[in-house]
């Protein structure tokens, strides 16, 4: 296993699909899709590099960095990955695919963005997260960020979780290390070289990201479908995962030919 990255997984026959959280997760943020997807796929979602159970990295990283860490989990397995990233883990995952792009089979690009670096008030403010969070310190972080994660009527059960999430989650300095990544990241001028079938997914009422952002993929990438997930917030995946794991489930019958059998919940 990559040296000091802890992972979770599910199932073991299936295309591989790994799994890339955001910026204040872990692998925790996939429960639902290791329980559902795992029936279909061999499902691995990481910790990424300084977060939760994975070891603190001993120098910076920056997004490449990230990126090869995740493509060094694909090739460990041997062969290829569909790489599911959510927020900062799609922008890790678009990066991968243009780093590495014969380790990607497709993509499932979910409440994300081209990053931070598209405009300027927007990295200024990733930046500053690294002292917000040394400042309060991961509980009382998580209890600010956390409830606007998800929708407005979101079951107070969820929220609870997702706080519970990032505050077992982050620390420093991998946090700073993946703000600076985001902060730095404009993903515009490279998005059309990405090969790789697409799968955009987006809560309609994420706060963080927004739609607009997800267009903005969706637009960029050539082969692409684009989708809007009733009902759910900047964590579309934990908020509606049946309806989110069937979309993936979708993708992936067409992408990995996976076969028919048992139909998920309704799209």
């Amino acid at each position: 296993m990559t040296a000091g990255v802890h992972v979770e997984e599910s199932g073991t026959e299936g295309p591989l699909l790994l799994c890339l959280h955001g910026i204040g997760s872990s692998s925790a943020a996939f429960a639902p899709q290791l329980a559902e997807l795992g029936r279909y796929a061999r499902v691995v979602a990481w910790d990424a590099p300084g977060y939760g159970r994975s070891a603190d990295p001993a120098a910076p990283l920056t997004l490449d960095d990230f990126a090869d860490a995740a493509a060094a989990l694909i090739r460990e397995r041997g062969g290829s990955a569909h790489v599911l990233g959510v927020s900062w883990g799609g922008v890790i995952a678009l990066r991968l695919a243009v780093r590495h792009p014969g380790l990607v089979d497709s993509l499932i690009i979910a409440d994300s963005s081209p990053g931070s670096g598209t405009d300027p008030a927007k990295a200024a403010a990733m930046r500053e997260r690294a002292a917000e969070l040394a400042e309060a310190g991961p509980r009382a972080f998580a209890e600010r960020r956390g409830p606007r994660l998800v929708s407005p009527g979101a079951p107070a059960a969820l929220v609870r979780r997702v706080v519970d999430t990032m505050a077992a989650s982050v620390r420093l300095p991998g946090y700073a290390y993946a703000a600076e990544s985001m902060a730095a990241a404009d993903l515009r001028g490279e998005l059309p070289r990405i090969t790789a079938p697409t799968l955009v997914l987006c809560g309609d009422q994420d706060r963080i990201t927004g739609t607009g952002a997800s267009q903005a993929i969706a637009g960029a990438v050539h082969r692409t479908a684009y989708v809007i997930v009733k009902d759910a917030g900047h964590l579309a995946n934990q908020e509606q995962p049946a309806r989110f794991d069937a979309w993936v489930l979708a993708h992936l019958r067409i992408t990995a030919r996976i076969p028919e059998q048992e139909t998920p919940a309704c799209l």
